[in-house]
C-alpha cells in the first residue's frame, strides 16, 4: 500500500512520511493495565502521566475495574487471548521503547502478557505491584504466583509500595525490625528482577516545636548490592490514589527515552512529589495526582494558596506515600 500525495503549495505532492524531514517521535510506552473509571490510576493514569512526560502510550486493557476514588469494588478480567491480540497487533505496527506493566487481571492475563513481553528482551521493563488486599484469595494467590515466575525474570525496575513488596517478595518476614530496600531487592533478584523501586519506608519521627513529631517517607531504589539512590518525602495525613502508577509510568517513559536509571528514578520521583503537592479531589474519596500540573496557569493575584498538607479535607493516609502540599486554586482551561 502507498500514501496518498498531500498536495503542496507549488502544486507538487509528496508522499506523507517519505520525504517530509520529521523531529524525533516521542518513545512509544506500551502500557498493560486495568481501566480505572475514576481516572485516578489504572490505564487513565499510566496514558496521562506518559503524555505528561513526552511519550506516547500504547495502552492495552487487561481488565475493567469497578471503582471510585475511595474503593475498589470488583473488577472484569479481560480474556488472555484478547490482551495479546490487543498488544500484538499494535506491535506489529509501532516500535515499542519501553514497557509498564500495572493490575493484569488474572493469572491467565499474567502468562499472556509474559509471553509478549519474551519476544522483546531488550526494552526496559517497569513492573507495578499494586496493594490486592481488595482481591479474593482464590484469585490473588495465583496472580500472585503467576507474576513472581513470570514477570518479574523480565522486569529492570519493581515499583511497590514498602508493605506491598514486603508481603510479595518475604512473606515469611518476622523480624520486628522492616525489611531494608536492599533485602527486598535480593528477594527481587532472586527471581531475576534487576532493580526494585520501593516507596513508603516508614522513617523514625524528628521532634519539632512544642514536642511535636514530624514523620518522613523515604523512597529508595536498590539493587541487591545495596541502595543506589532516593528520596524523602515528609508525610501528611491525605489519601493518594494513583500514586504508585503515576510513579511506574513516569519511570517507563524516562527510561524509555533513554535516560539513564538513577537519574530517571530521581526525576521520576519528583515528578510524582509534585503531582501530589498539585492533587486535588474530584470526589467524596482519595486525592488524585494532577499530572498536568505544569499546565496549569498561575493563580490570580492575590490568591492565596492553601497551607501546606491542606486539602478540601483530610482523610486517613494510605500508600505509597502520604504528602500532600502546596495547592493554587483551580482555575477552570
Amino acid at each position: 500500500m502507498t500514501s496518498s500525495p498531500t498536495p503542496q503549495p507549488d502544486g507538487a505532492a509528496t508522499d506523507v512520511g517519505t520525504d517530509v524531514p520529521q523531529d524525533a517521535p516521542p518513545a512509544c510506552v506500551m502500557s498493560f493495565n486495568a481501566t480505572d473509571p475514576s481516572g485516578a490510576g489504572g490505564l487513565a493514569g499510566d496514558v496521562s502521566t506518559l503524555a505528561a512526560m513526552g511519550a506516547h502510550a500504547l495502552p492495552i486493557v487487561t481488565s475493567i475495574m469497578l471503582r471510585d476514588t475511595a474503593e475498589i469494588f470488583d473488577h472484569h478480567a479481560i480474556d488472555a487471548e484478547v490482551v495479546a491480540e490487543q498488544a500484538r497487533t499494535v506491535l506489529e505496527d509501532i516500535t515499542v521503547a519501553g514497557w509498564k506493566v500495572g493490575f493484569l487481571g488474572s493469572a491467565d492475563g499474567v502468562s499472556a502478557v509474559a509471553e509478549i513481553l519474551s519476544d522483546y528482551p531488550d526494552v526496559p521493563l517497569v513492573s507495578y505491584l499494586p496493594n490486592l488486599g481488595w482481591l479474593d484469595d482464590d484469585q490473588s494467590q495465583p496472580y500472585l504466583e503467576a507474576f513472581r515466575e513470570l514477570i518479574l525474570p523480565a522486569t529492570e525496575v519493581l515499583v511497590g509500595n514498602h508493605k506491598t513488596l514486603t508481603d510479595f517478595l518475604l512473606p515469611d518476614w518476622d523480624s520486628e525490625r522492616p525489611a531494608s530496600a536492599r533485602e527486598l531487592a535480593v528477594a527481587a533478584g532472586e527471581r531475576g528482577t534487576r532493580y526494585v523501586l520501593v516507596t513508603g519506608i516508614m522513617l523514625a519521627a524528628k521532634a519539632g516545636k512544642g514536642g511535636s513529631g514530624e514523620q518522613f517517607i523515604d523512597n529508595v531504589l536498590a539493587s541487591p548490592q545495596g541502595a543506589l539512590t532516593g528520596e524523602k518525602f515528609e508525610m501528611f495525613e491525605t489519601s493518594f490514589v494513583g500514586a504508585g502508577d503515576t510513579l511506574s509510568a513516569a519511570l517507563a517513559a524516562l527510561l524509555a527515552a533513554g535516560s539513564e536509571l538513577q537519574a530517571a528514578v530521581g526525576e521520576a520521583l519528583a515528578f510524582m512529589d509534585q503531582t501530589l503537592d498539585s492533587g486535588f479531589r474530584p470526589g467524596m474519596g482519595g486525592v488524585v495526582p494532577d499530572r498536568f500540573f505544569w499546565a496549569l496557569p498561575p493563580p490570580e493575584e492575590g490568591a492565596e494558596a492553601l497551607p501546606e498538607g491542606e486539602l478540601a479535607a483530610e482523610p486517613e493516609a494510605a500508600e505509597p506515600n502520604g504528602k500532600a502540599g502546596k495547592t493554587a486554586p483551580r482555575r477552570m482551561h
